[in-house]
């Protein structure tokens, strides 16, 4: 049967199925238990204030946590219930998750699978209190062959793949209507909600990126802390039709990593959260595992580019469970002359003294 905008998230794990013969299921399973995950999350941010604690999950916020970040009370939840929907089946060896600062075992009573689980479970919280739309993001890894044949405990070794190797990810989008945008590896596909049904619809097959863009994102407040060549794109994209881009560009900045993703995969653009010298003990401030890699690849399996602003964000060898990176994704072409900035020597700016600055102030 073709599958159509009437296909659920279940036909349409089936139907990729089909392609291994050889598959035992176990993935689709767990798929479709990150899937129940993010309804429950889903119903959850729709309630707001009105909600509570959901079902069997009783939580408090306000705790700091591994990334130094005061948890909500969501947060809490939502990472509960990305827990306790997916380590009962036995598709998981271990999680890891931005909220927790090391591994989750798969507890004993349970039996362990071939997969690992990484993920975001609320990305964007800060918005929930002014109703901005926002998101869970997620990614699938294979464990280690003696792990799964071993049964060990994961250690946060296991989790350090790159993102390459990633066999699943996508994000669930909580806005006016929520949304599950998945790669299994062969293109991008979106899922709507239907809530008379509880069930995910296929609504937006085989999603492309175009290669071109008159849009950019970018937290401009950080400005002054740029590397040169980020400055240069930017300042050129300001220029507009009278710049050496010959064109103008808009700006969009929504400080919510899914509805940016989601803004660009609908029509295109480009994200950029630089490494810049605010901070320098940190190399940038997005997380390499539970957002930058997961994003990527479903940038790059629709056609677009993920990039440190140096090299493609899939190449990226992790060496800690919360690495930050900084981050640039979206329209090819866009993505690819970032990069090219980068890779060329440093501009130099010659000013003639004639034409300097003058002030009655100046030394």
């Amino acid at each position: 049967m073709p599958l159509t905008h009437r296909s659920t998230l279940t036909q349409f794990l089936i139907e990729e199925r089909r392609r291994f013969p050889g598959a035992s299921g176990d993935f689709n399973a767990l798929i479709l238990d990150v899937a129940l995950a993010c309804k429950a999350i889903a119903r959850a941010v729709a309630l707001g204030e009105l909600g509570g604690n959901s079902g069997d999950f009783a939580v408090e916020g306000g705790a700091i946590n591994v990334q130094g970040e005061t948890q909500k009370k969501l947060d809490v939840l939502s990472n509960e219930v990305f827990i306790r929907r997916t380590e009962w089946a036995g598709n998981l060896a271990g999680m890891a998750s931005e909220e927790m600062e090391a591994p989750y075992q798969i507890p004993a009573q349970y039996p362990r699978g071939k997969y690992l689980l990484v993920f975001d479970p609320l990305d964007g919280s800060s918005n929930i209190d002014v109703n901005v739309s926002v998101g869970s993001i997620f990614s699938v890894l294979r464990v280690a062959k003696d792990v799964e044949d071993s049964g060990r405990d994961v250690v946060e070794a296991d989790f350090l793949q790159s993102g390459a190797r990633q066999v699943a990810a996508g994000y669930a989008l909580y806005g006016p209507t929520t949304m599950l945008v998945l790669t299994v590896g062969d293109g991008v596909n979106g899922f709507t909600l239907d809530p008379t049904l509880g069930e995910f619809m296929l609504t937006h097959p085989k999603i492309r990126v175009p290669e071109d863009t008159h849009e950019f994102a970018i937290n401009a407040s950080n400005s002054r802390f740029w590397e040169a060549p980020v400055k240069r794109y930017v300042d050129e994209c300001l220029a507009g039709k009278t710049g050496p881009r010959g064109k103008d560009f808009n700006t969009r900045w929504i400080a919510s990593m899914v509805a940016e993703a989601h803004r660009i995969l609908m029509r295109g653009g480009v994200f950029m959260y630089p490494r810049d010298t605010k901070d320098p003990s940190k190399p940038g401030r997005l997380r390499l595992l539970y957002e930058a890699n997961p994003v990527g690849l479903l940038m790059e399996q629709a056609g677009g580019r993920a990039s440190t602003g140096e090299k493609p964000m899939m190449s990226v060898q992790p060496t800690s469970l919360h690495q930050r990176i900084g981050l640039v994704f979206g329209s090819k072409n866009e993505v690819e002359r970032i990069e090219r900035y980068h890779a060329e020597p440093a501009q130099k700016v010659s000013i003639e003294p004639l034409f300097s600055p003058r002030s009655l102030f100046r030394d």
